[in-house]
């Protein structure tokens, strides 16, 4: 679990990231969330963003993503997810304590 200091910090360490993978109407399944998993361990950091034609809440997709990935649900600001989760390989970011 984050603490508010710790998110704040991630949330400004993702501002200048652009998101690297979008939920359409097909929504959240396995292959997304297993590349999500795989794109966290390398990035720690990443942006979802969203599509309109995304049948599904937006809080749904950002849940869903972020309990399949085993991630920290960092931001949802419009339709764009932060996800943050600790490398096992390589740390890159440092969270304040």
């Amino acid at each position: 679990m984050l603490t508010g200091k710790q998110k704040r910090f991630l949330r400004s360490e993702a501002h200048h990231l652009t998101p690297i993978f979008q939920v359409g109407k097909g929504g959240v399944n396995d292959n997304l969330i297993k590349q999500v998993g795989e794109a966290l361990e390398v990035r720690e950091l990443i942006k979802v963003s969203i599509l309109d034609t995304c049948a599904t809440g937006k809080n749904e997709v950002a849940q869903s993503l972020a309990e399949g990935s085993n991630a920290e649900l960092v931001q949802l600001i419009g339709r764009t997810v932060v996800l943050y989760k600790e490398s096992k390989e390589q740390k890159k970011l440092e969270l304040p304590h």
